[in-house]
């Protein structure tokens, strides 16, 4: 692993982690090429480095992570399943972590789900949702939806965003409950990885990872900020462009070498 890896890799995980696109699926496609997909320690890094996109939505929503029962027991109903599953299917999970095709398939077919999520899902009306109007069991049915993410290029935002709108939730509401969700989820991922890495590293991949969890940060702040903008003014069809266009380029790369 080299000082360009770190910040290519911490580029995608940074400013993709927010987005509805798959920051796994990416940085899965980034380390077979850039040769590093069976490194362990990339593996590690991959997930650990999330901890800084984690520390940006800390940044900027701080105010809603001030004392609040109400919310916290929302968040932590809808990281249940995720905790629960991901425990479970671990060792089935990570068998495919590494596969191309699978993320190619994800991804162009999750391209087409955000496209028609714009057009089924109304932007305005007055049944639309805020945050604070989810009920327990509103929770616990973005966070089932969240766990299709164990899938490598499906995109935990994406699910939980379309989980929020099926709820109908109003767009920024569903982008900003994924963003918020993320924080248990990622840091309970990271903390398990953390504890498989941290008896074997050494005093290079230390510095690697301090400064992946920088990068991380900064390119998270960035993501956030586009994210909001976008969906405010856009929607996710765009993103869902993206994914089909992306989905058919990792397919034909796959099929053709």
């Amino acid at each position: 692993m080299s000082w360009l890896d770190v910040l290519i890799l911490s580029f995608i995980e940074g400013f993709t982690e927010f987005l509805p696109i798959s920051s796994t699926g990416h940085l899965i496609v980034a380390s077979a090429f850039l040769g590093l997909q069976d490194d362990e320690f990339v593996k590690s890094f991959n997930v650990i480095i999330q901890l800084g996109a984690i520390l940006s939505v800390l940044c900027v929503y701080w105010r809603r992570f001030l004392p609040n029962i109400p919310f916290y027991k929302k968040l932590f109903i809808a990281f249940l399943p995720a905790a629960i599953i991901g425990l479970l299917l671990k060792n089935k999970i990570d068998v495919v972590l590494d596969s191309i095709l699978i993320v190619g398939l994800t991804t162009f077919f999750g391209g087409f789900v955000l496209i028609w999520s714009d057009y089924y899902f109304k932007a305005d009306g007055q049944d639309l949702k805020e945050i604070s109007d989810l009920s327990w069991l509103d929770c616990l049915k973005i966070g089932l939806i969240q766990c299709f993410a164990f899938l490598p290029g499906v995109s935990r935002s994406g699910a939980t965003i379309i989980g929020g709108l099926s709820l109908r939730l109003n767009r920024k509401a569903a982008a900003e409950f994924s963003f918020f969700l993320a924080v248990p989820t990622l840091a309970g991922a990271a903390f398990i990885k953390s504890l498989k890495v941290i008896p074997n590293i050494e005093s290079e991949q230390i510095t690697y990872l301090i400064a992946g969890l920088i990068l991380s940060f900064v390119f998270a702040l960035l993501a956030i900020k586009t994210m909001v903008s976008i969906v405010s003014r856009f929607g996710f069809k765009h993103f869902g462009y993206y994914r089909v266009c992306l989905g058919l380029v990792i397919l034909s790369v796959y099929f053709n070498s």
